[in-house]
């Protein structure tokens, strides 16, 4: 199974919330930034303002009991796909 990585935040899900043809979001919301898939990811540019509201509001977890223990925000910003960057 392939890994899809949250547009805002690089997050990593087993399964795309946008689907298997990736134009269907499911608007469910990232355990991490709090993105809504299909909302705040929309188009590269949304992505991008959102995430930097995140960056500016400390990258707070939306689930912080989700959070992992040793998590890197950097390495997890590296993940995200490079049109949303």
């Amino acid at each position: 199974m392939a890994a899809w990585y949250c547009r805002v935040c690089g997050l990593d899900y087993d399964e795309s919330p946008w689907g298997p043809n990736g134009n269907a979001p499911d608007h469910s919301i990232c355990e991490c930034c709090g993105a809504e898939f299909g909302y705040q990811d929309h188009t590269p540019d949304s992505a991008r303002q959102y995430r930097a509201a995140w960056l500016a509001g400390g990258a707070q977890w939306f689930y912080p009991k989700l959070k992992p223990e040793g998590w890197l925000l950097a390495d997890q910003l590296g993940q995200v796909p490079d049109l949303y960057l």
